[in-house]
């Protein structure tokens, strides 16, 4: 059962605590993190913050990761995706968190120890005391369509880059039929987000709203299906009010650069392709020996350690949470933020000798960007609306540009927004 329970004497709330003061010790325990994204980053934050309340400056503190930056992976359906995201230095640096530029390639936890491979080629091997597995997920793409290569997506940054040069060269290409013509393969929360946002987009590039066309696919028989039925006329309101095209009950079956074909036939002339369904937790899950649900997440305890194994944490996109009786945490940013820094705040105490504590969530909402049309705020498991257009995107537009970025540099506020008792609560619904 879900419960938070009594806490330890040094745990607190109130200001952030400091990070003056910090003695070194010769001996090291090694907390090793693995991932770079919201909830790695979250738990290397919560483990400095548990480092300084319990008085161990021997917890070494590691993050590991190949690049430089933290990607705001929410918002890579606008434009200028490159400018979405946060420098990983000026968030672990301030709190004593070291970051080694590099890629797991294997994880052997009966020996406690993860072999990466840094940025010169080199193989390494770390020892670790504790490991938390934050690595995220990625697109997994139909490998039996012909042209799945010839699709983009905005699953990384490369990508929605990638994307974005796409279509800003989409007025040197010949006037064929198609040419400002976008088909988007999935009607979920991303595919609706950005089919919505590249409606606008295609027409500034186009110069005109002559001849620009957003197409959804969807194999269901709604748009949104793992967004049930509360917040879908509103969506489809919006679709309707953008002229984005759905194509239900409908999978693709091809691309060769020029025409998207469907499974009941149809052939849409079209330059832009993008692929946006299908999630699955990062493959290093694989290397843990250890339980994994259909999604290839480590299955957890409400403390998010994994199960069965005593050394080893999960979080975010990686984990198989329960955050209701009979409900597992979506693969979504609001979880990523909440379970990294349970599994970091966790790490410590139980290297610390320290009680543990459960994951109590934050209330569930949902905020669907919608475009110009807006957006659709809900709360619940239910997704019961509280707002939409624009008092759901003035909601959107806090959540995008404020809630979901870290503090930087400074290391009292990054500490502060690092503890698991003051989680940012959902915005408040705007009057219409």
């Amino acid at each position: 059962m879900l419960g938070r329970p009594a806490q330890s004497p040094v745990r607190r709330r109130g200001p952030a605590v400091s990070v003056a003061g910090m003695r070194t010790h010769e001996h090291k325990s090694e907390i090793v993190i693995v991932g770079g994204g919201f909830a790695a980053v979250w738990a290397a934050a919560a483990a400095a913050r548990r480092r300084l309340e319990a008085a161990r400056p021997d917890v070494s503190i590691m993050l590991v990761a190949p690049g430089d930056d933290m990607v705001i992976r929410p918002r890579l359906y606008e434009p200028q995706p490159e400018t979405m995201r946060v420098p990983l230095g000026r968030v672990l640096g301030p709190v004593g968190v070291r970051h080694l530029r590099a890629t797991v390639e294997d994880v052997y936890v009966g020996r406690s120890e993860v072999v990466v491979v840094d940025t010169t080629g080199h193989e390494r091997t770390l020892a670790f005391d504790r490991l938390v597995v934050a690595a995220g997920s990625r697109l997994v793409r139909r490998g039996d369509v012909p042209g799945a290569d010839r699709f983009h997506d905005i699953d990384t940054l490369p990508a929605a880059a990638a994307l974005d040069e796409h279509l800003r060269a989409l007025p040197t290409c010949p006037a064929v039929d198609g040419r400002y013509t976008a088909v988007i393969v999935g009607a979920g929360f991303v595919g609706l987000e950005l089919a919505t946002e590249l409606v606008e987009r295609l027409r500034v590039i186009a110069g005109t709203a002559d001849g620009v066309r957003v197409v959804l696919v969807e194999r269901e028989a709604a748009v949104g299906p793992e967004l049930g039925p509360g917040p879908r006329p509103v969506i489809e309101d919006a679709l309707d009010a953008l002229g984005v095209e759905r194509r239900l009950r409908t999978t693709v079956t091809g691309f060769d650069g020029a025409v998207v074909e469907l499974s009941d036939g149809t052939r849409i002339p079209a330059l832009t392709a993008v692929w946006t369904a299908g999630m699955q937790a990062s493959p290093i899950t694989r290397r843990v020996p250890a339980e994994r649900d259909t999604l290839g997440r480590l299955l957890v305890t409400p403390a998010m350690r994994v199960r069965g194994l005593e050394t080893v944490f999960a979080a975010g996109d990686t984990a198989a949470a329960e955050v209701a009786p009979g409900r597992l945490a979506l693969q979504a940013c609001q979880y990523a933020h909440q379970l990294g820094k349970y599994a970091g705040h966790n790490a410590v105490s139980d290297l610390a000798g320290l009680p543990l504590v459960d994951f109590v969530p934050d209330p569930y909402v949902t905020c669907v960007d919608l475009g110009r049309a807006g957006a659709v705020y809900t709360d619940g498991f239910d997704r019961a609306v509280r707002a939409s257009g624009a008092a759901g995107k003035a909601i959107k537009r806090r959540i995008n540009g404020e809630l979901i970025y870290p503090a930087v540099d400074d290391a009292d506020r990054i500490l502060a927004r690092a503890d698991y008792l003051a989680e940012s609560r959902p915005p408040r619904p705007m009057a219409a």
